[in-house]
This record gives structure tokens, C-alpha cells and sequence, in this order.
């Protein structure tokens, strides 16, 4: 079945409105991209708690995915003057043909080295080394398959850091990835904690696939008591607010590392967690920065 995509430029004020009105419209699927995408006036959004969250960026494509059955392409004039648009509004149109979606959307995803020896590997592919350690897991619905800066940043941190035996808690577990490495770099009790069920139960379910004995909980069902480690690949707001939470889970002398924060917001988090630990930046990627501390 083909179909045809339909890119409409919008500004920030009508962007949403106008993926509103397609889906309206009787488009099969509408999403807003940056416009400038892949030039120096692209402008990353990162939808974080406790800021404004913008629906679209100042320059933007609406892109509308249409049913181009039997190759009868959609009436743009008629479909335009129903948006409420001129018949010569910034547009671009392109067919899309039938395709095998799963192998494609596999094609996209290949190993991902975060050492010497420490692989991410999605199912369908063979490890690379088959000396490395190996974490299987496929791109889903959870945060951290390994491609983002701060996970690797975390996966780095973890590989230099544990020796052996210590007790880890991963908090804002995700896809569960830094909780399964912890494991197999040899934690001696591996636990994850996440808001969302469906991060738990993704977790369970990588964590089974990989042969890693990690238990994961939401928050309010989370055994009590305090770690030898601890990690959190999270936001810089979330982790401002969690951080008397986060303090009083480690053990005196046990170490935490944190991520998930722009190397801008890097004093900010230092600063407060430093009245619980001794912090220090440990390492920075793409703009992004893991820190690391030991608690008094």
C-alpha cells in the first residue's frame, strides 16, 4: 500500500493546531519536526519536569502521513482550503512505498561498543566480540538503549567504578540497561526503581533476557535500605528534587553517580548534592555530563 507524506511548514504558534486539523483531516499519523533540523539553528528540546514544554519549535515541518491507495494521490487544493491555508503554502510532498518496516526499523539499530569490554547488542544481531560483555536489548518503549550520551556515560562510570559484590540501586531504572551491566560487572544485589510500570516490567523483562538477576519496583514497593552504589540517569530537575531521597539511600563511603544533566546545569547539581557528597565531574559527552561522588 502506498502512501503520500505530506510536509507542511508551520511557526511554533500553529504547529500543534495544524497536526490537529490533519489528523481531522483523515491523516493516518502527523508529527511536528524541526525545520532546521541538522543546521546550526537546530534547537534540541528535551520536554524536562519542572520546565515549560514547548509543542513545537520556532520553525517547523507538520508531517502527515496520507493514504495514496491505487495511486489516486489526495486533492492538496481541496485539502489545503480545508486547513484553512493558502493554495501556495510552503509545502513538500514525497511517496512513500510499501516496505518491510520491522527489517528496515532494524537496519537502524547496529551494536553499540561502550568499551573494550562492554557491547550493547539489539536480538538480531550476532556480538561483535564474543569476549566482551554483552548487554542484549532491543529498542523499545523504556528510556536507554545504550545510543544516548548519558547512558553510556552511566555504563562507562560503572565499568571503571565497580570492583565486585557491591550492592547497586539503579533509580529511574528505564529499560533497566545500567541495572543488568551492574550485574554483569559483578554487583553483589542489583535493584531498579522507576515511576512508570511500564519501565518496571520492560526492566523484568530485559533483565530475563539477559540472564541478569536484578529485581525492579516501583517507588512505594522498593525494599528499604541503603547501597554501596548508586546510580540515576535522569533529568536535572527530577534529580534537584529527589536529592535528600537519593542521599539517604547510599551508605556512608558509598558512591553515587548521576547523569542525565547538560554540562550548563552541572554546578547547580554539584552544588547541591554536595552537601551530602564529595562531587566531582567525572566525564562529559556531546554536551551532556555523568557526576560522581562519595558520601561523607
Amino acid at each position: 500500500m502506498p502512501w503520500l507524506s505530506l510536509k507542511l511548514a508551520a511557526d511554533q504558534a500553529k504547529a500543534e493546531s495544524l497536526a490537529d486539523a490533519l489528523m481531522d483531516a483523515g491523516a493516518l499519523s502527523v508529527s511536528i519536526e524541526d525545520r532546521d533540523a541538522g543546521t546550526a539553528e537546530e534547537a534540541p528540546q528535551f520536554g524536562e519536569p519542572g520546565l515549560d514544554d514547548p509543542k513545537a519549535w520556532n520553525r517547523n515541518w507538520v508531517v502527515a502521513l496520507l493514504d495514496a491507495e491505487a495511486g489516486h494521490l489526495p486533492d492538496l487544493p481541496a485539502l489545503f482550503a480545508r486547513l484553512g491555508l493558502a493554495a501556495d503554502h510552503e509545502h513538500q510532498t514525497e511517496r512513500v512505498e510499501e516496505q518491510d518496516w520491522v527489517r528496515l526499523t532494524q537496519s537502524q539499530f547496529d551494536p553499540i561498543p561502550i568499551s573494550n569490554r562492554l557491547w550493547i547488542v539489539p536480538s538480531w544481531h550476532v556480538a561483535p566480540d564474543p569476549e566482551a560483555i554483552t548487554l542484549m536489548l532491543d529498542p523499545g518503549l523504556a528510556f536507554g538503549t545504550g545510543s544516548h550520551p548519558t547512558t553510556r556515560l552511566c555504563l562507562q562510570w560503572l565499568e571503571a567504578n565497580l570492583r565486585g559484590g557491591e550492592e547497586v540501586l539503579d533509580y529511574g531504572c528505564g529499560s533497566g540497561i545500567l541495572a543488568i551491566a551492574a550485574v554483569k560487572l559483578g554487583a553483589g544485589g542489583v535493584v531498579g526503581v522507576d515511576v512508570d510500570a511500564q519501565a518496571v516490567t520492560a526492566s523484568r523483562d530485559n533483565a530475563a533476557r539477559n540472564r541478569a538477576e536484578a529485581r525492579f519496583f516501583l517507588p512505594d514497593a522498593a525494599p528499604a535500605g541503603q547501597f554501596d552504589v548508586l546510580v540515576a540517569n535522569i533529568l536535572t530537575n527530577p534529580l534537584k528534587g529527589l536529592m535528600p531521597l537519593l542521599a539517604a539511600r547510599v551508605k556512608p563511603g558509598g558512591r553515587i553517580a548521576l547523569s542525565g544533566i547538560l554540562a550548563e546545569q552541572a554546578e547547580d547539581v554539584m552544588a547541591l548534592y554536595g552537601q551530602a557528597f564529595a562531587m566531582r565531574l567525572w566525564k562529559a559527552e556531546e554536551g551532556w555530563v555523568c557526576l560522581a561522588g562519595v558520601k561523607a
